[in-house]
């Protein structure tokens, strides 16, 4: 008896270590595009050779270069996956003899056939350097789990959506304005979207598209962008300056005729911690107030790399 308690507690224990060891392997740091607030904070830190998740290999399908640094690329879909607009998933890409994860937004709406992310690329990143050579027919591992809470079911009220991004950061968003439900819980939708320089206006066709099409029993949508490069001039009908200075100056409420107040208008968050930094410090000082977990609030924020 005494051997085979001795037995059970060395397999116990056994157990315990491979537990520990696979949430380490998550958490080794290297800064990469497509990270999140929320993932750091359950522990799965941007590198990591394992999934603890049901995942299947999937197909690349397409892949559109924006700029030399700045790519989009649709795979095949698990069936097993099921998301809301502004979650994210983990994929993984074979680096020599393993697969590397990273988390990325879906650009895709829930309802689409095939999934679409949208990534920087890092120089000498782990993973970028091989995501940057990816082509169609490419396989490409895709966990089945959602994650994150930047969904636009979190507010329970309000007129006014702001969609804030910078870079890729508006992947979320045009998820979110592919899909039905957004268009309906709103009156307007304004997406503002800060780049440094007009090459880096992803999506901005689409987006331009969805305004004849907004108003009457939908959401009027109006479009803002913020250069940071300008010389001092706009570019592309867009504000000169980054999102913060716009703000700060009044020229980007000015330019939607838009206020945002804490009655009226819910506020989204995503991409460079910077600026997400410095605009919650901003609606803190106009009185909107964090989404919580079990608390209703004016805004939400999500964190990229």
């Amino acid at each position: 008896m005494a051997l085979i308690c001795l037995k059970i507690l060395l397999i116990c224990a056994l157990q315990a270590t491979c537990v520990v060891d696979e949430q380490r392997s998550f958490m080794v740091k290297e800064p990469y595009a497509g990270d999140s607030d929320f993932l750091r904070k359950q522990g799965f830190m941007s590198t990591s050779f394992s999934s603890a998740k049901p995942f299947s290999i999937e197909q690349v399908v397409g892949v559109r270069y924006w700029t030399p640094s700045l790519l989009s690329f649709t795979t095949t879909r698990p069936l097993e996956l099921n998301y809301l607009p502004g979650q994210y998933t983990r994929i993984g890409l074979t680096v020599g003899h393993r697969v590397v994860w990273r988390a990325f937004s879906f650009v895709s709406a829930p309802n689409e056939r095939l999934l679409e992310f949208v990534a920087a690329l890092v120089p000498d990143g782990l993973f970028t350097s091989r995501l940057g050579a990816i082509q169609p027919n490419d396989e490409i591992h895709i966990e089945h789990e959602n994650y994150g809470f930047m969904t636009t079911d979190r507010f329970v009220d309000g007129d006014d959506l702001w969609m804030l991004a910078t870079g890729t950061g508006i992947g979320p968003f045009v998820s979110m304005l592919r899909d039905d439900a957004v268009w309906k819980q709103f009156r307007h939708i304004v997406l503002v979207h800060g780049v440094r320089g007009p090459a880096e206006l992803i999506y901005r066709d689409e987006l331009q598209g969805m305004q004849p099409r907004s108003g009457k029993e939908r959401a009027q949508i109006l479009l803002a962008c913020c250069i940071s490069r300008h010389n001092g001039m706009a570019a592309n009908d867009c504000l000169p300056g980054r999102i913060t200075s716009t703000w700060d100056n009044g020229t980007l409420e000015l330019a939607t005729g838009l206020t945002i107040t804490p009655t009226a208008s819910r506020v989204m968050l995503c991409g460079n911690p910077q600026m997400i930094e410095e605009m919650r410090a901003r609606m803190h000082a106009r009185g909107l107030v964090p989404c919580r977990r079990m608390t209703a609030g004016q805004f939400l924020t999500e964190n990229y790399w």
